[in-house]
């Protein structure tokens, strides 16, 4: 939506949303009940209860954010028996034969699929927007309410030109998101090892597709919902004028679903196996994200003892990977001063023709992580040097000196056989 239809003012050059709130929830009700008044009818039927109902007067631009909503949430059918374009292309094909007029057209085409005339003109075009028959309404009004202020927020970021996230809790899915979105962003520490930074670019910085990109931009934000607490703040042009529209914890947005526990059927079956046969660790699934330097790691798990919890193993999971990104990854990992990695490299997913990086301590998996090798590393190494890294493979242990990690020759047996288990 363009930005004159956006609810809000600008104040000491900030941008004020205009949300709906609970004052506004009687004339939300109202239409509610109007389009619930409206089950069985057409669509255009509704819209022309509309447009004689007193809800005309009220303020347009939220108005318009509440209908636009209230219209996606309104399911819907045609209200033909036989498919519409099958109709179509019965009657199409019957005139194309025949040299009769549109009355015998029709009766051609109702003997052939066999229904009445009357049903031959209602189902010929019973798939157009206003034509669809109203089904049952399944929308509260406070659920209206706040999928109105998220399409509210979403039209406004649509104008930003930068964006910057801090977030504290489950600060891993957002970056994934943004990422997977395809979101220009660069990923810092803030206000301490338990936030994470986001700049993004918005739709302004871009010079093509910030229609799509204002899209991916405004589809991050119900993923916010659950985080512990996040603030976004975002330059935006505000009727030509540039303002900072900031949002945070408690502001009424609509949630998205609730997020994937795991990011992959390969990390839960790891998180399972994990509990099951290593029960003197906690298993962590996404940790906090920890700061290497100016920027941030996020280890998919941390294996923390039960006897003594300074001791920590940081396990993250890699798809696609070359040696170039493991040995990036290392560096990262390194300037974090966490020496305790075991990285877990899909064998079928090498994209790079050289070897894995010297000094990485690796497990190779396909479809599932050995666990028995993890545990060798994990159980086999009670005071760790700094990055005295093994190489594993899933075809067996070994190191590059042929030597486990604690330099002695890698054992052969089992974790669950050898391994006392520690207290639960």
């Amino acid at each position: 939506m363009a930005g004159p239809t956006l609810p809000g003012s600008v104040q000491d050059d900030r941008v004020v949303l205009h949300y709906l709130t609970p004052a506004d929830h009687p004339w939300l009700g109202r239409l509610v009940e109007l389009r619930a008044a409206c089950t069985g009818l057409k669509v255009r039927e509704w819209e022309t209860r509309l447009a004689a109902s007193d809800l005309e007067v009220l303020p347009a631009a939220r108005r318009r954010f509440a209908l636009r909503e209230l219209s996606l949430r309104s399911p819907s059918r045609t209200g033909s028996a036989i498919a519409p374009p099958r109709i179509r292309e019965t009657v199409f094909a019957a005139r194309a034969r025949m040299d009769g007029d549109r009355d015998q057209v029709v009766e051609a085409a109702a003997a052939e699929l066999e229904v009445p005339t009357d049903a031959v003109e209602e189902g010929l075009f019973a798939d157009l927007p206003g034509e669809r028959i109203l089904l049952p309404l399944d929308l509260s009004v406070a659920e209206l309410a706040l999928r109105a202020n998220l399409a509210m927020l979403r039209a406004a970021l649509a104008r930003a030109a930068s964006v910057r996230l801090d977030v504290w809790g489950r600060a891993r899915a957002v970056v994934r998101y943004a990422r997977m979105r395809g979101l220009l962003c660069e990923v810092q520490a803030a206000r301490g090892d338990t936030a994470a930074r986001l700049q993004l670019s918005g739709p302004l910085a871009l010079f093509r597709r910030t229609l799509l990109y204002g899209r991916a931009l405004g589809d991050l934000v119900p993923l916010l919902a659950w985080c512990r607490h996040f603030v976004l703040a975002a330059d935006c042009d505000w009727h030509g004028r540039r303002a900072q529209l900031e949002v945070r914890t408690g502001d009424p947005i609509f949630p998205s679903r609730t997020p994937r526990p795991y990011d992959s059927r390969v990390e839960e079956r790891l998180a399972r196996d994990l509990a099951r046969e290593a029960p003197h660790f906690d298993v962590v699934r996404e940790p906090a994200p920890v700061a290497a330097g100016d920027r941030l790691v996020f280890p998919d798990f941390a294996l923390v003892s039960r006897d003594d919890p300074r001791v920590r193993w940081w396990l993250e999971i890699v798809g696609f990977w070359t040696p170039g990104y493991l040995q990036r990854k290392l560096a990262d990992y390194r300037a974090a001063r966490l020496d305790r990695l075991l990285l877990c490299v899909d064998a079928d997913r090498d994209c790079g023709p050289a070897d894995l990086p010297a000094g990485a301590r690796v497990v190779r998996y396909r479809r599932r992580v050995p666990v028995a090798e993890v545990l060798e590393i994990v159980e086999g190494r009670e005071a760790p040097g700094p990055w005295a890294f093994s190489s594993r493979s899933t075809s067996g242990t070994r190191t590059a000196s042929g030597e486990g990690a604690t330099g002695r020759p890698p054992r052969r047996a089992s974790a669950r056989s050898t391994r006392t288990p520690g207290p639960r």
